[in-house]
């Protein structure tokens, strides 16, 4: 049988419609299309999609599994290796992991496997008969901070082995920046409920609004008996340009104004933290994360949303596929532009009382592309000289964020990094402190929800090695 040169494509919400509701974009395979999509898997030998994947799922035989509409049998494959693989299907980089390997992209497009993962855990979900089997306690306790990708992914690893392990949340709900950073059209708050629930019926406990390192130390809970602890607190520090106009009302960080319209519900008329409900808006930056402040923006009815970004298209640091989405919802991309100064209005009384410290515009400055720097992107070169403005009333700096200080602050010996970030073993998690691991956004800085899975894993696995073997 001849093989489909492109994957299937995805189904969608219209562009139109989409832009105005906070539903989810991205519609799923129907059980034909997924089958369809898996004939297109070579099954090699070598299993280089494997090498690929950060949590090392073994995709040609979840994939098979697929072929004899085995689907259930396919979740079982990838639930050996993932605690969230709704989670992954929606919002992992596959084209640059696993579908980059795909032997087939040498020729072709390479197989959908995030579309098929995706495709494998939903139809888990809506068809599941009874709970899950809970493992034996071996007797050993954990304590995980944090329940965003990293700390669910190494507790559930850690119950599947028959610990006892809680996670410690800050917020009232569970899912770290699986709820409050990523936004309801990319992935439903529905799927990471869904997850975490698994999860407690392995047996992890989940106690919210525990804010570690003010309500509890690392200290306390060594001392009530958990034998280790596994950070992945994040990094929920947002950063700033350091330029004019920073402190203007209309300037959030992404982090605020997401975490605002996903866990707070800013986009309903009675919310009590709402956002500005700004007609002009300015992005700062290229990542998904930008995408998804820029295309929230949008939905919440601003009329012209722009991404301002120093580099070209091609280095835009976003998945493709979320550049496509913003680009066909009518985000404008002012490339080769880099800020340097937002202006106000100002606060005398000729101005009226409503406007008074608020933002009016964004200066930019136009770039070029020079040399590469060392992680081989050019370098962006700003052209003296060809300053002008954007009128915009609300302006969103998505250009990262850093780890939270508050663990390091509050934690005597624990070792981080010039950038805040705890210092770890790479093969352990392992920290400075006897029984102390770390993982994910807290010891790297923003990165993927998969590579802080990945950490998840590498901790689990050393913890259990040293607790069971002790």
């Amino acid at each position: 049988m001849a093989i489909e040169p492109k994957k299937h494509a995805m189904p969608v919400q219209d562009a139109a419609v989409r832009a105005h509701n906070f539903e989810e974009v991205a519609l799923g395979y129907p059980a034909e299309i997924a089958v369809a999509e898996a004939q297109r898997c070579l099954n090699c030998k070598n299993r280089p999609c494997v090498e690929g994947c950060p949590v090392n799922i073994s995709i040609p035989e979840f994939i098979a599994k697929i072929k004899q509409k085995d689907f259930e049998g396919a979740y079982s494959v990838i639930a050996e290796s993932s605690s969230l693989p709704a989670v992954c299907g929606r919002v992992c980089p596959q084209e640059s992991q696993c579908e980059s390997k795909c032997t087939l992209g040498v020729k072709f497009e390479p197989v959908g496997i995030g579309r098929l993962e995706r495709f494998v855990a939903d139809y888990r979900n809506q068809n599941a008969r009874g709970k899950t089997v809970r493992p034996k306690s071996n007797g050993h306790r954990v304590a995980v901070v944090g329940s965003g990708p990293s700390g669910l992914t190494c507790a559930g690893d850690l119950a599947k082995r028959g610990f006892e392990v809680t996670v410690f949340e800050a917020l009232h709900l569970a899912g770290g920046v699986l709820v409050y950073g990523i936004p309801e059209f990319r992935l439903p708050k529905a799927i990471v409920r869904k997850e975490v629930e698994t999860l407690k019926e392995l047996g992890v406990r989940v106690e919210t609004n525990v804010v570690v390192g003010k309500t509890l130390t690392i200290d306390e809970l060594m001392a009530d008996g958990y034998e280790a602890v596994f950070v992945a607190s994040g990094a929920g520090l947002p950063r700033f340009m350091g330029i004019r106009g920073e402190g203007l009302k209309g300037v959030y960080s992404a982090n605020e104004f997401l975490t605002r319209v996903n866990l707070m519900k800013a986009y309903r008329e009675d919310a009590r933290t709402p956002v500005l409900r700004a007609k002009r808006v300015a992005v700062v930056g290229g990542g998904n994360v930008a995408m998804d402040a820029a295309r929230t923006a949008l939905r919440l009815g601003a009329e012209r949303v722009y991404i301002v970004y120093r580099r070209s298209m091609e280095e835009l640091p976003a998945r493709r596929e979320e550049v496509e989405h913003a680009e066909e919802e009518g985000i404008e991309f002012k490339i080769l532009n880099n800020p340097v100064e937002i202006l106000g209005y100002g606060t005398g009384k000729e101005v009226d009382a409503a406007l008074r410290g608020t933002v009016r515009a964004i200066q930019v400055r136009r770039c070029e592309l020079g040399e590469p720097d060392e992680r081989g992107r050019r370098r962006p070169v700003e052209i003296e000289g060809s300053e002008y403005e954007i009128e915009v009333d609300c302006v969103i700096m998505a250009i990262g964020t850093s780890p939270n200080p508050l663990i390091k602050n509050t934690t005597a010996g624990l070792e981080v990094n010039r950038h805040g970030g705890i210092v770890i073993e790479e093969d352990t998690g392992k920290t400075s402190l006897d029984g102390v691991y770390a993982g994910g956004d807290a010891v790297t800085g923003a990165a993927t929800v998969i590579l802080a899975m990945g950490a998840g894993k590498t901790a689990a696995k050393a913890i259990a090695e040293k607790l069971l073997n002790r």
